[in-house]
């Protein structure tokens, strides 16, 4: 259980201060898969990650020696789960949604990764054993119905294409290992802070990266762009480091199935970006939808309002 330390201080947290923490982390998430798309084309899809991942482990480790008092103990106990939520949870995720996003539409992509809140509210009851109310749970299926809109019609040229059916298998174990992170990381945060458990899971995981290390890394490392270098360097500060500290951050203070809804939001900002970025036409239904995800998000954060107890004679 979390000690009454951290909830007294997590508790001094407003809603407004938690709500602008997750629209950041889904913001930096959103970017990411247009900035994927834009590195794919110059790296392949190990070294993208492995690039994005160099990136990271050079921040956390800065981070780490200069600031070494803002970090946990790690006990050696947890040494060997945490390269396996590092790995797992983030380095395969990044090696399936890579692999995938060569191969398949970007409509089929946003429905898969829908997938993940529902897959994290499915393990939280399983193995933290969280109960989630009637009101969350309509919140959530209004959410995910929004999405389902916005992946399938919320574009004008939205295709639900498939190159190879192994890309589909590559995000979908992409999204249950984003879900696993989540859950097993939810039990970690017991004995960790956010930016602990964090720093400590992409280090560890980290290392599983060096069997895939070869030549063609240097070959095209040294002939990149300034754009896929951009790309790169967003993906490692923004969308990894700045997204997964408030990630962990976010889970230390409310439940797995709680946050998870937020994810929602992704594809609603994608979609966006992609309007204003790419051009994008967009549709009366993506509207429709994204009012949808947003009435989710706020039933599932509007809080009940507590009745005065009454005295019985």
């Amino acid at each position: 259980m979390e000690n009454s330390h951290s909830k007294t201080r997590f508790s001094k947290i407003s809603k407004l201060k938690f709500f602008g923490m997750m629209i950041t982390a889904i913001i930096v998430w959103a970017f990411a898969f247009p900035f994927i798309k834009i590195g794919l084309v110059e790296l392949s899809f190990i070294n993208l990650t492995i690039m994005r991942f160099l990136i990271v482990c050079i921040i956390f480790i800065i981070i780490l020696i200069l600031t070494p008092k803002k970090f946990s103990k790690l006990h050696k106990k947890d040494i060997i789960p945490i390269f396996i939520l590092g790995f797992f949870g983030v380095i395969v995720y990044h090696f399936g949604l890579n692999y995938g996003e060569q191969y398949i539409s970007p409509a089929i992509a946003s429905l898969i990764i829908a997938t993940i809140p529902i897959q994290i509210i499915i393990f939280a009851r399983i193995i933290l054993k969280e109960l989630i109310s009637f009101k969350k749970l309509i919140g959530i299926i209004l959410a995910l119905m929004g999405v389902l809109i916005i992946s399938i019609w919320g574009k004008v040229e939205s295709v639900l294409e498939i190159e190879y059916i192994f890309s589909v298998v590559a995000i979908l174990v992409a999204a249950i290992m984003a879900a696993l992170y989540t859950i097993a990381g939810k039990k970690l945060l017991e004995r960790y802070n956010g930016l602990s458990l964090t720093v400590y899971a992409m280090l560890f995981g980290s290392i599983g990266l060096i069997p895939f290390l070869n030549q063609s890394l240097i070959i095209q490392v040294t002939t990149m762009t300034t754009k896929a270098w951009v790309a790169v360097i967003f993906l490692g500060v923004f969308s990894t480091v700045i997204g997964y500290v408030i990630w962990y951050i976010a889970l230390k203070i409310k439940s797995a199935s709680e946050i998870s809804i937020y994810l929602y939001a992704i594809p609603v900002i994608s979609t966006i970006i992609s309007y204003f970025w790419f051009g994008d036409e967009i549709t009366l239904m993506f509207i429709i939808g994204g009012l949808l995800v947003l009435f989710g998000l706020f039933i599932v954060n509007m809080k009940k309002k507590e009745k005065p107890n009454k005295k019985v004679e």
